[in-house]
């Protein structure tokens, strides 16, 4: 008896609609995601197992490595606290560099040296060495006042916002994060914790990194 031959089928899966699909997802998520802002002072946080996630908004960021300390403000409140340190510390600045300093995710420098920091690219800015610290010495505590104008700036504006009627609005203090080296000496995270007690802002964050429970 003769074998009976079986047809043999293709086996292509047409693709196109898989690739489709595929390029879709990605050009969302390209366009959608948020690209990381480059850090004056990069920093090794210290590991822990802490899970609590820091707000996302109305958080100013203190990064101390080197014992250098930096400055990060929420984008609302940049101009009216630099307006403020400038009418304390009688430091002048153009309109255009009150628009520059908005665009500054952090800084680090002494008040007098803020203009020159301004009138640099992005990438200047981020050169070791160009940006030495906010001074935070008893004699020069430039950091308090930054810190103590920053949280005036955002009352003055959550006061605005209630007044013009704006809903949803929560009334709250600037909330404070320290974002400090895992090799940072003690002294100096201590003497900028000090430096928010002396404004009475004894609840602020500490910034890790998230290590396993088994570590």
């Amino acid at each position: 008896m003769a074998k009976v031959k079986i047809s043999k089928k293709s086996t292509r899966i047409d693709m196109t609609a898989m690739c489709d699909v595929a390029f879709l997802l990605l050009s969302f998520f390209i366009m959608t995601a948020t690209a990381k802002q480059p850090e004056p002072k990069p920093v090794d946080t210290p590991a822990s197992t802490v899970l609590d996630k820091i707000p996302e908004e109305g958080v100013a960021t203190i990064t101390v490595g080197d014992k250098q300390v930096f400055f990060l403000m929420p984008r609302d409140i940049r101009k009216a606290t630099l307006e403020r340190m400038s009418a304390k510390r009688g430091v002048q600045f153009t309109e255009k560099e009150y628009t520059d300093f908005e665009k500054m995710d952090g800084f680090g420098v002494p008040l007098n040296k803020l203009r020159s920091l301004l009138a640099l690219t992005a990438a200047e800015r981020a050169k070791p060495g160009i940006q030495t610290g906010i001074p935070y010495d008893s004699i020069n505590n430039q950091l308090f006042d930054w810190v103590k104008e920053a949280r005036e700036a955002q009352r003055e504006l959550l006061d605005q916002k209630i007044q013009n009627g704006e809903k949803d609005v929560v009334y709250k203090d600037l909330d404070i994060a320290i974002k400090g080296d895992a090799k940072e000496e003690y002294t100096t995270i201590k003497t900028v914790i000090d430096i928010l007690r002396d404004q009475k802002k004894n609840k602020f964050f500490l910034v890790t990194g998230l290590r396993d429970k088994d570590f």
